[in-house]
């Protein structure tokens, strides 16, 4: 096991690296052929219907709470190319989960627009065709570097939707958080370029880590607010094992509401759609009442509120491992069978049992645990399998 050292106040905090990569399980391929029915459900009933698929292991940010510099340095040993899946292998992937039931696609990352030719991807996946015969909900998450560049040629492609990951305007503070001088002016201009190009329901992601950045919150809430984009706060979150999380570093997503609520009018509104991991807050007119030009802000509580009873997300890793928890500690193995020359039919049927047989509930059980209990196996890095 090699070990890399991290600087930490007070101590020496030492993080054992270990490649979860290689640790996937074989998806077996069952005797007996189950043909995809559209509906396919865990043991706790959770339907599948969301697929987040990470197409690099790569990022140009070094953010502390997901790839800090002191683990994903020069020396950090990124996938090789072949180790990837191909578009190709990518989009008959993701056939065979909208044929169990998926609906949504999610392209993550790492930093996703890093991979050469996407859109030659988001093209091939916008051909595709849910249960119903319709195009599935096809999204993306990116830190937002490259989307001057991207937007166009995304959106022409098929893109639906763009999700921008930004943690704070002031300029000190973000290139503080990631870590290699980028300037928020540039992401602001992403964002806009990403209007420009007509990409519909735009939001913008907002860690939240107390100390850090928590006094961005009102001026981020004032800069989005009636500009058609969606700004959402997510609670700091224990992903992985290299981005030292501490409990005292949460916000609270009910504190960060009373924060808006002193100062902007705001009222709750219904979830969008059935496992939405969103709370949903609208922005008020002079009456109380929600003002759709004013738009909405939601916040993920990610920790303080387990949404696990209706987590309906499954996330494919950059080299073809099955995940089917961001906090999973072992992947399934679906690359092996792509490349041995399983048929169509014998993929899906590995994948049914594979979801079938999925307990997950990792957050639910965190919040039952004393603050000071001693973590279980070590969880797969959130840059591998986004977020």
């Amino acid at each position: 096991m090699q070990q890399l050292r991290q600087n930490a106040p007070m101590a020496e905090r030492v993080i054992p690296l270990v490649d979860q990569r290689s640790a996937a399980l074989r998806a077996v391929v069952p005797l007996h052929a189950q043909a995809p029915t559209g509906h396919l459900v865990d043991t706790r009933g959770r339907p599948l219907r969301d697929l987040r698929i990470s197409v690099t292991d790569r990022c140009n940010f070094r953010c502390s709470y997901c790839m800090p510099k002191e683990v994903f340095d020069k020396d950090y040993p990124y996938l090789p190319h072949s180790a990837l899946l191909s578009f190709e292998e990518i989009t008959r992937l993701a056939r065979l989960f909208l044929a169990h039931g998926v609906r949504k696609i999610r392209l993550t990352g790492g930093e996703p627009l890093l991979r050469k030719n996407l859109e030659a991807l988001v093209a091939q996946l916008a051909a595709l065709r849910t249960v119903d015969g319709t195009p599935p909900d096809l999204t993306l998450t990116t830190n937002g570097s490259l989307l001057v560049r991207k937007a166009r040629a995304l959106k022409d492609a098929g893109l639906n939707r763009v999700t921008v990951s930004l943690d704070g305007l002031d300029d000190t503070v973000f290139r503080r958080m990631n870590d290699v001088d980028f300037p928020v002016a540039d992401v602001l201009a992403g964002i806009e370029a990403a209007h420009a190009a007509g990409l519909s329901h735009i939001k913008v992601n907002m860690v939240v880590k107390r100390g850090t950045n928590d006094h961005e919150i009102l001026p981020m809430a004032r800069h989005f607010r009636g500009t058609g984009t969606t700004l959402r706060f997510i609670e700091y979150m224990d992903v992985g094992a290299t981005n030292g999380w501490r409990m005292d570093e949460v916000l609270p997503s009910a504190e960060l509401i009373e924060r808006l609520r002193a100062h902007l009018p705001l009222v709750p509104l219904d979830p969008a759609s059935p496992g939405e991991t969103a709370e949903r807050w609208g922005y008020a007119d002079a009456s109380g009442r929600h003002d759709p030009a004013l738009g909405e802000i939601g916040v993920i509580s990610s920790v303080t509120q387990a949404f696990c009873h209706d987590c309906n997300r499954a996330r494919l890793s950059t080299e073809g491992q099955l995940y089917l928890c961001l906090f999973a500690t072992q992947g399934h193995d679906l690359r092996s069978l792509l490349r041995g020359g399983a048929s169509d039919e014998a993929i899906a049927s590995a994948i049914a049992p594979i979801w079938q047989n999925r307990s997950d509930r990792y957050s639910e059980l965190r919040s039952s645990l004393p603050a000071d209990a001693t973590p279980g196996p070590r969880r797969v890095e959130m840059s591998y399998i986004g977020g």
